[in-house]
Protein backbone atom coordinates (compact mmCIF):
# COMPACT_ATOMS: atom_id res chain seq x y z
CA UNK A 1 0.00 0.00 0.00
CA UNK A 2 1.34 3.42 -0.92
CA UNK A 3 1.94 5.78 1.98
CA UNK A 4 -0.04 8.98 2.20
CA UNK A 5 1.82 12.08 1.01
CA UNK A 6 3.17 14.37 3.74
CA UNK A 7 1.35 17.69 3.91
CA UNK A 8 3.76 20.60 3.57
CA UNK A 9 2.89 23.83 5.34
CA UNK A 10 4.10 27.26 4.35
CA UNK A 11 5.71 29.32 7.11
CA UNK A 12 2.60 31.52 7.13
CA UNK A 13 0.33 28.49 7.59
CA UNK A 14 2.54 27.16 10.36
CA UNK A 15 2.44 30.43 12.30
CA UNK A 16 -1.33 30.75 11.90
CA UNK A 17 -1.86 27.23 13.23
CA UNK A 18 0.76 27.55 15.95
CA UNK A 19 -0.70 30.74 17.38
CA UNK A 20 -4.04 29.00 17.91
CA UNK A 21 -2.69 25.64 19.07
CA UNK A 22 -2.87 24.33 22.65
CA UNK A 23 0.56 22.72 22.37
CA UNK A 24 3.82 23.78 20.75
CA UNK A 25 5.22 22.47 17.47
CA UNK A 26 8.50 23.21 15.76
CA UNK A 27 8.75 23.66 12.00
CA UNK A 28 11.26 22.43 9.46
CA UNK A 29 11.11 21.92 5.69
CA UNK A 30 7.35 22.40 5.56
CA UNK A 31 6.56 19.94 8.35
CA UNK A 32 5.31 20.55 11.88
CA UNK A 33 6.72 18.48 14.74
CA UNK A 34 4.83 18.40 18.05
CA UNK A 35 7.07 18.89 21.08
CA UNK A 36 6.99 16.26 23.80
CA UNK A 37 6.70 17.18 27.46
CA UNK A 38 9.89 17.49 29.49
CA UNK A 39 11.03 15.71 32.63
CA UNK A 40 11.29 17.34 36.09
CA UNK A 41 15.07 17.49 35.67
CA UNK A 42 14.68 19.18 32.27
CA UNK A 43 12.29 21.77 33.68
CA UNK A 44 14.44 22.44 36.78
CA UNK A 45 17.61 23.01 34.74
CA UNK A 46 15.81 25.37 32.36
CA UNK A 47 14.31 27.38 35.21
CA UNK A 48 17.61 27.53 37.10
CA UNK A 49 19.50 28.80 34.06
CA UNK A 50 16.91 31.41 33.11
CA UNK A 51 16.67 32.60 36.73
CA UNK A 52 20.44 32.94 37.12
CA UNK A 53 20.65 34.89 33.88
CA UNK A 54 17.77 37.15 34.88
CA UNK A 55 19.58 37.97 38.14
CA UNK A 56 22.86 38.68 36.35
CA UNK A 57 21.13 40.91 33.81
CA UNK A 58 19.54 43.29 36.32
CA UNK A 59 20.32 46.84 35.29
CA UNK A 60 21.61 45.67 31.90
CA UNK A 61 19.91 45.64 28.47
CA UNK A 62 19.87 41.83 28.31
CA UNK A 63 16.84 39.55 28.49
CA UNK A 64 16.60 35.76 28.90
CA UNK A 65 13.59 33.96 27.45
CA UNK A 66 12.25 30.54 28.35
CA UNK A 67 11.01 27.81 26.03
CA UNK A 68 7.75 29.61 25.28
CA UNK A 69 9.47 32.04 22.89
CA UNK A 70 9.87 30.89 19.31
CA UNK A 71 13.04 31.54 17.31
CA UNK A 72 12.95 32.01 13.54
CA UNK A 73 15.78 30.50 11.52
CA UNK A 74 16.83 31.37 7.97
CA UNK A 75 14.02 33.68 6.85
CA UNK A 76 11.21 31.44 8.07
CA UNK A 77 12.50 28.14 6.70
CA UNK A 78 12.57 26.78 10.26
CA UNK A 79 11.15 27.67 13.67
CA UNK A 80 12.26 26.28 17.02
CA UNK A 81 11.62 26.68 20.74
CA UNK A 82 14.99 26.74 22.55
CA UNK A 83 14.86 25.94 26.25
CA UNK A 84 16.55 29.28 26.95
CA UNK A 85 17.55 32.10 24.61
CA UNK A 86 19.19 35.44 25.32
CA UNK A 87 19.14 38.84 23.61
CA UNK A 88 21.26 41.82 24.59
CA UNK A 89 20.27 45.19 23.20
CA UNK A 90 17.33 45.65 20.86
CA UNK A 91 14.99 42.67 20.60
CA UNK A 92 14.03 41.94 17.00
CA UNK A 93 10.83 40.05 16.20
CA UNK A 94 9.48 38.73 12.92
CA UNK A 95 6.18 40.67 13.01
CA UNK A 96 3.75 42.68 15.12
CA UNK A 97 2.84 39.68 17.29
CA UNK A 98 6.29 39.87 18.91
CA UNK A 99 6.30 36.14 19.67
CA UNK A 100 9.03 35.05 17.23
CA UNK A 101 12.57 36.14 18.03
CA UNK A 102 15.09 36.87 15.28
CA UNK A 103 18.33 37.81 17.05
CA UNK A 104 19.32 35.59 19.97
CA UNK A 105 23.02 35.74 20.84
CA UNK A 106 22.83 32.68 23.13
CA UNK A 107 20.73 29.53 22.74
CA UNK A 108 20.52 26.75 25.33
CA UNK A 109 19.09 23.27 24.80
CA UNK A 110 18.65 20.80 27.65
CA UNK A 111 19.32 17.37 26.18
CA UNK A 112 16.70 14.61 26.21
CA UNK A 113 17.19 11.04 24.98
CA UNK A 114 14.62 11.56 22.21
CA UNK A 115 16.08 14.85 20.94
CA UNK A 116 19.82 14.71 21.68
CA UNK A 117 20.86 13.58 18.20
CA UNK A 118 18.76 16.36 16.64
CA UNK A 119 20.08 19.01 19.06
CA UNK A 120 23.66 18.01 18.29
CA UNK A 121 23.17 17.59 14.56
CA UNK A 122 20.63 19.21 12.26
CA UNK A 123 19.27 21.63 14.86
CA UNK A 124 22.77 22.93 15.59
CA UNK A 125 23.35 23.37 11.85
CA UNK A 126 20.13 25.37 11.61
CA UNK A 127 20.97 27.54 14.60
CA UNK A 128 24.33 28.33 12.99
CA UNK A 129 22.38 30.14 10.27
CA UNK A 130 21.37 32.80 12.83
CA UNK A 131 23.94 35.47 12.07
CA UNK A 132 24.11 36.97 15.56
CA UNK A 133 24.28 33.69 17.47
CA UNK A 134 27.55 33.57 19.42
CA UNK A 135 27.12 30.69 21.86
CA UNK A 136 25.24 27.41 21.75
CA UNK A 137 24.94 25.49 25.02
CA UNK A 138 24.02 21.83 25.46
CA UNK A 139 23.10 20.78 29.00
CA UNK A 140 22.86 17.11 30.03
CA UNK A 141 20.08 16.20 32.42
CA UNK A 142 21.17 12.68 33.41
CA UNK A 143 24.61 13.82 34.66
CA UNK A 144 26.48 17.04 35.38
CA UNK A 145 27.91 18.00 32.01
CA UNK A 146 27.61 21.15 29.92
CA UNK A 147 29.07 21.72 26.47
CA UNK A 148 29.62 25.29 25.29
CA UNK A 149 30.07 25.96 21.58
CA UNK A 150 31.51 29.40 20.78
CA UNK A 151 31.50 30.94 17.31
CA UNK A 152 34.98 31.90 16.17
CA UNK A 153 36.02 34.73 13.88
CA UNK A 154 36.40 32.38 10.91
CA UNK A 155 32.89 30.94 11.39
CA UNK A 156 34.03 27.73 13.05
CA UNK A 157 32.85 26.66 16.52
CA UNK A 158 35.03 25.83 19.53
CA UNK A 159 33.68 23.41 22.14
CA UNK A 160 34.45 23.47 25.86
CA UNK A 161 33.04 20.87 28.28
CA UNK A 162 32.40 21.39 32.00
CA UNK A 163 31.39 18.70 34.50
CA UNK A 164 32.32 19.74 38.06
CA UNK A 165 30.08 21.67 40.51
CA UNK A 166 32.74 24.37 40.91
CA UNK A 167 33.12 24.87 37.15
CA UNK A 168 31.59 27.95 35.52
CA UNK A 169 29.58 28.27 32.34
CA UNK A 170 31.04 31.45 30.86
CA UNK A 171 29.08 33.23 28.13
CA UNK A 172 31.39 35.99 26.85
CA UNK A 173 28.90 37.53 24.43
CA UNK A 174 26.56 38.48 27.29
CA UNK A 175 29.24 38.73 30.03
CA UNK A 176 27.70 36.03 32.23
CA UNK A 177 29.27 33.38 34.46
CA UNK A 178 27.17 30.72 36.20
CA UNK A 179 28.38 27.89 38.44
CA UNK A 180 27.32 24.41 37.40
CA UNK A 181 26.27 23.82 41.01
CA UNK A 182 23.65 26.57 40.59
CA UNK A 183 22.49 25.31 37.19
CA UNK A 184 21.96 21.81 38.59
CA UNK A 185 20.52 22.87 41.97
CA UNK A 186 17.76 20.46 43.10
CA UNK A 187 18.21 18.27 40.02
CA UNK A 188 17.86 14.54 40.66
CA UNK A 189 19.79 12.61 38.06
CA UNK A 190 18.21 9.54 36.48
CA UNK A 191 20.99 7.72 34.62
CA UNK A 192 20.08 6.27 31.27
CA UNK A 193 19.96 2.47 31.09
CA UNK A 194 23.05 0.97 29.48
CA UNK A 195 22.76 0.08 25.84
CA UNK A 196 22.83 -3.63 25.19
CA UNK A 197 24.86 -4.65 22.20
CA UNK A 198 23.58 -7.55 20.16
CA UNK A 199 25.98 -10.43 19.77
CA UNK A 200 26.87 -11.60 16.32
CA UNK A 201 25.59 -15.12 15.66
Amino acid sequence: MASLPIHRYTPEEYLEIERKAEFKSEYYAGEMFAMAGGSPAHATISINLASELRFLFRGRPCQPFNGDVRVQISDGASYAYPDVSVVCGEQQFSDKHKDTLLNPSVIVEVLSPSTEAYDRGLKFELYCLIEGLQEYVLVSQDKMRIELFERQGDGSWRMTAMKKPEDFLHLPSVDARIRLADIYEKVEFTPRPPQIRERNP
